[in-house]
């Protein structure tokens, strides 16, 4: 299982890498704040997250790049050691969806000091906080973990 979740992880990371050097292309030249409308709901934006989930601490301080960048690389080593022990396939990919998140945005944070944030999802005048591909993956591998611990787990032989 550990080579199902470290592929899930890596496929996470370049995709989330991928889609953010297409954004930044997009808006090459036009600056943080630069918009492109898609539906009624969405929107393509450019921002950058200097904190963490849903702009908490997003105070711009040069030591959240550090700090949060070794938080989570610790969490991907905990990570990393409760995938080498797992036998579902399941739970590995949901597990390797959180580690492939988590490596993108500190890409991101060791690269330019903040993560890209793009996907602008809104009704209204509300909008929801701006997020990113590896944010999907770490939300979706959260709730698979959640869902494989609290209904999936199988009863032991």
């Amino acid at each position: 299982m550990l080579v199902r979740g470290l592929a899930a992880a890596v496929a996470v990371a370049v995709l989330d890498q991928l889609s953010k050097a297409a954004v930044l292309g997009l808006f090459a030249g036009r600056g943080l704040g630069a918009q492109e409308r898609i539906t009624p709901f969405f929107n393509l934006v450019l921002t950058y997250n200097r904190g963490m989930s849903f702009g908490l601490f997003n105070n711009g301080a040069g030591v959240n790049a550090l700090v949060f960048s070794l938080v989570a690389g610790l969490i991907v080593a905990g990570l990393v050691y409760w995938l080498r022990r797992v036998d579902s396939p399941f739970l590995a990919v949901a597990i390797g969806l959180v580690i492939g998140g988590a490596i993108g945005n500190v890409f991101d944070r060791v690269r330019m000091g903040a993560v890209v944030d793009f996907l602008d999802f809104y009704l209204g005048s509300w909008h929801w906080p701006a997020f990113n591909v590896a944010d999907s993956a770490i939300c979706v591998g959260v709730a698979a973990m959640l869902l494989d611990g609290l209904l999936l787990r199988r009863e032991a032989h």
